[in-house]
């Protein structure tokens, strides 16, 4: 008779406790007969401290005569699943091996892997500090699928959250972007009312990118983190638990939104703003369980900056006689007829938009810390007064692109005195006729080393140009509408 450790734990502490107790009474209690009993009281062992290891095999193994070849597949390849090698040997030995060969050969895959020297990545579980790091990170909603009207609705969920106290906020988007990813981030800490020291991403390309031998952060993402004082964090590539919080988290808030579902019986919403409260809904729920680390981590917070990242910084700037504006210490050239006008500057992440009173004038784009000078602005007048070429200040931003430089130097070289006014005028096409379609002339004077002069850029540009075809419309006659009904009829 077979016995569990429970029975036989219990046969003995019976019987310590009841000597003048009967042993068939003791054998009946746990549900044993006296002999097995007998045994169990004499031995003073438990039946798993009886039991014997097995150390012979009870059939042949199949895969002995390959043995070789299949430890020196997994050393090469320690990847390689026991279901992928079966196929193979069963293509390569049809008649010797099948199906109901798996479970044998997974057990010596286990064998080879248990007595391999390889080491294995070993994950450390981490004690977490309150208001040290918020980590955020996307992950697709596709295989939970949600329709909106009745057609398919394939999204992200952008979801951030704080590794100690759990508390999280999500946003729906399409893109594992980097506009996706500032606007949740600045979603989530105006939901909290402040920022942690530091933020964790894995190495995604809206805040990462190639450096040398590994990654480095964006100039976009670092001033983004910059903006509101919080320094960035990546885990090392490939190692995505060092971003564990919020990954484990993906999992769990997934399958939260999946079991709501379920409950609400559909997963068809009538709108996006349906979906959206949906899901508010359960993010709501989810942080209300977790009010005391919340309210511990809230203490920690730093102070959001005074203006939101998407939020313009405005200022007043005048238009030099340069025709040229100053803002936070860098040059933008505006149009001439803007020249000692006043004008009020919104700066943007990335661009600049110039009003005058309450009209729009201009946007330009925005360079911190370089010269943003277009030589559209100021062409003309330089065309005027080419002497003030030669030493312009911001002479260089007057190459559009390296075939205007080699155009320009290969001018001055062959003429050295009025070289440069036929750049400016060259400069001056590009700005009337299209720089790609000046740069294409250009390139053509280069290839088939012609001078590259205004006059030849121009008879160039004049060749290119389709003709204009002169269209004449007669004059209908009614006759010879009534002609076509009477052929309708006749048909």
């Amino acid at each position: 008779m077979t016995c569990t450790n429970r029975q036989v734990e219990l046969l003995m502490k019976i019987k310590n406790h009841k000597n003048k107790i009967s042993l068939a009474t003791i054998a009946a209690k746990t549900s044993m007969s006296g002999k097995t009993a007998r045994k169990y009281l004499n031995s003073g062992q438990l039946p798993s401290e009886l039991r014997k290891p097995r150390i012979h095999r009870t059939r042949n193994d199949p895969f002995v005569e390959h043995q070789d070849t299949i430890k020196a597949m997994l050393d090469t390849a320690p990847d390689l699943q026991a279901k992928t090698m079966l196929y193979y040997l069963m293509e390569q030995y049809p008649d010797q091996y099948k199906e109901s060969h798996l479970r044998s050969l997974q057990r010596r895959f286990v064998e080879i892997r248990l007595n391999s020297n390889k080491t294995k990545n070993v994950i450390f579980p981490q004690d977490i500090k309150p208001g040290k790091q918020s980590q955020s990170d996307w992950f697709s909603m596709n295989q939970v699928s949600v329709t909106i009207a009745g057609q398919a609705f394939p999204h992200l969920l952008f979801h951030f959250m704080l590794p100690y106290s759990r508390w999280e906020d999500i946003m729906i988007c399409y893109s594992e972007s980097f506009d996706t990813l500032s606007k949740g981030f600045s979603q989530a800490v105006s939901k909290l009312s402040g920022t942690l020291p530091e933020h964790r991403t894995d190495n995604l390309s809206a805040a990462t990118k190639v450096a040398g031998g590994g990654r480095a952060f964006t100039d976009r993402w670092q001033e983004f983190m910059d903006h509101y004082g919080v320094k960035p964090s990546r885990n090392n590539p490939g190692v995505s638990n060092e971003n564990g919080s919020v990954e484990k988290s993906h999992d769990l808030l997934r399958n939260a939104i999946n079991q709501h579902l379920m409950l609400r019986k559909s997963r068809d919403f009538s709108d996006l703003a349906s979906y959206q409260k949906f899901l508010n809904n359960i993010i709501e729920r989810r942080n209300d369980t977790r009010k005391e680390q919340v309210i511990e981590e809230l203490s920690y917070l730093q102070p959001l900056p005074a203006r939101g990242w998407n939020d313009p910084k405005i200022c007043n700037v005048r238009v030099s006689p340069s025709s040229i504006i100053n803002i936070e210490g860098c040059r933008y050239s505006v149009p001439s007829r803007l020249i000692s006008y006043h004008l009020r500057a919104y700066i943007y992440a990335e661009f600049i938009d110039l009003y005058y009173g309450n009209k729009k004038l201009e946007t330009i784009p925005r360079n911190a810390g370089k010269n943003n000078i277009n030589y559209r602005h100021i062409i003309d007048s330089l065309v005027r007064k080419p002497g003030a070429f030669e030493n312009y200040q911001y002479k260089e931003n007057l190459f559009p692109s390296m075939i205007f430089r080699f155009t320009y130097d290969e001018l001055v070289l062959r003429n050295q005195s009025n070289g440069h006014k036929d750049y400016l005028k060259i400069l001056q096409m590009a700005k009337c006729y299209g720089e790609s379609k000046v740069a294409a002339a250009l390139e053509l004077c280069k290839k088939y080393r012609m001078e590259p002069l205004a006059t030849v850029i121009s008879e160039q540009l004049k060749e290119k140009t389709l003709p204009i075809y002169e269209t004449k419309v007669r004059d209908s006659y009614l006759n010879e509408y009534d002609d076509l009904l009477e052929f309708k009829e006749a048909s």
